[in-house]
C-alpha cells in the first residue's frame, strides 16, 4: 500500500520507517500498562538505530569510490569500538579490553585477512567491508557473552576456586570448569545458527543475494559460507578471549583477583 502512496524510494523508506517505528512504540505502550515501563530507552534506542544506520548506509557509500586500502582501515575501527563495546560487559575483569581487543583482531581480524588471501571474501570493498563487519560484530557479541558468564561464574565459586588454590592446585585448573562453561555460552548462538539454517530463519544476505538475480542454489551455498565463516570466527575469537582472561585473573602470587564487588553475594 505504502508503495502506491509514495513513488520517491527516500520518501517510501521514511515511510516504512515510520510505520516500524510506530509498531515499536505501541508495544512500549502495552508494555506499560502491565506496569513495564520501556518508553524511554525505545525512543532513545529507535533514534539512535535509525541515525547510526543512516550514517553508516552514507558512509558505506563514499567507501565505495575510495581504494580498496581503506577497507582494511575501517575493519581495524570497527575491530577497536568492538573490544570497547564488549570490555564493557566485564568491568571488573583487568584487562578486559585489551584482551577483547587481541582476541577479535586475533579471531575475526585474521579469519578475514585468511578467507580474503584465498578468495572466499572478495577483494571488493562492496564485498570485504560488509562480510568483515559481520565477522567482527558476531565475534565481539561472542565474547561479551563468554566474558560475562566467565565472570559470573568465577565470582559465584570464590570460595571453591581459592580452597583449591590453599591445597595447591595450578590456577588455570580451579577455573576449568568456567573457561568451558564460558566458551559453551558464547558459541550457543552461533551454533543454532547454524542449526536453523533455511529451516528457522532465511538470512538477508541469502536473500538479497536472489532478489539481485543470483543463482538461488549459489546464494544458499555462500549464506552457508558466511554462516561457516562466522561461527569459526567467532569459536577462534572466544577461546583465544577466554584463555587471556583466565590468566589475568590472579595475581603473581596466584591470588584470585576477580572477586565480587561490595553487595555481592559470592
Amino acid at each position: 500500500m505504502l508503495d502506491r502512496i509514495f513513488t520517491n524510494p527516500l520518501l517510501l523508506g521514511v515511510a516504512q520507517a515510520a510505520v516500524a517505528a510506530v509498531s515499536a512504540l505501541l508495544l512500549t505502550l502495552l508494555a506499560r500498562a502491565r506496569q513495564i515501563n520501556l518508553i524511554k530507552e525505545t525512543v532513545v534506542a529507535l533514534l539512535r538505530g535509525c541515525l547510526q544506520v543512516v550514517a553508516v548506509g552514507s558512509v558505506v557509500l563514499l567507501l565505495l569510490e575510495q581504494p580498496k586500502w581503506t577497507a582494511i582501515i575501517v575493519l581495524v575501527g570497527m575491530i577497536g569500538v568492538g573490544a570497547t563495546i564488549a570490555a564493557r560487559r566485564s568491568e571488573d575483569i583487568p584487562g578486559a579490553f585489551w584482551v577483547a581487543l587481541q582476541g577479535i583482531g586475533l579471531g575475526a581480524g585474521s579469519f578475514t585477512v585468511v578467507m580474503t588471501l584465498v578468495g572466499v571474501i572478495e577483494w571488493e570493498m562492496s564485498s570485504i567491508v560488509p562480510v568483515g563487519s559481520m565477522l567482527i560484530a558476531n565475534a565481539m557479541n561472542t565474547v561479551a557473552l563468554s566474558f560475562d558468564r566467565f565472570d559470573s561464574e568465577v565470582k559465584a565459586h570464590v570460595g571453591e576456586i581459592e580452597a583449591a588454590l590453599s591445597l595447591g592446585a595450578e590456577p588455570k585448573e580451579t577455573v576449568r570448569r568456567y573457561v568451558q562453561a564460558a566458551t559453551e555460552a558464547g558459541l550457543i548462538p552461533r551454533l543454532n545458527s547454524l542449526r536453523s539454517l533455511g529451516i528457522v530463519w532465511i538470512p538477508g544476505l541469502m536473500t538479497g543475494m536472489i532478489l539481485s538475480g543470483e543463482d538461488p542454489v549459489y546464494a544458499a551455498i555462500y549464506q552457508f559460507v558466511v554462516i561457516a565463516m562466522l561461527f569459526a570466527a567467532s569459536g577462534l575469537t572466544t577461546i583465544v578471549s577466554i584463555l587471556l582472561i583466565r590468566s589475568r585473573i590472579f595475581s603473581p602470587a596466584m591470588q584470585l583477583l576477580l572477586r565480587p564487588r561490595e553487595g555481592e553475594e559470592e
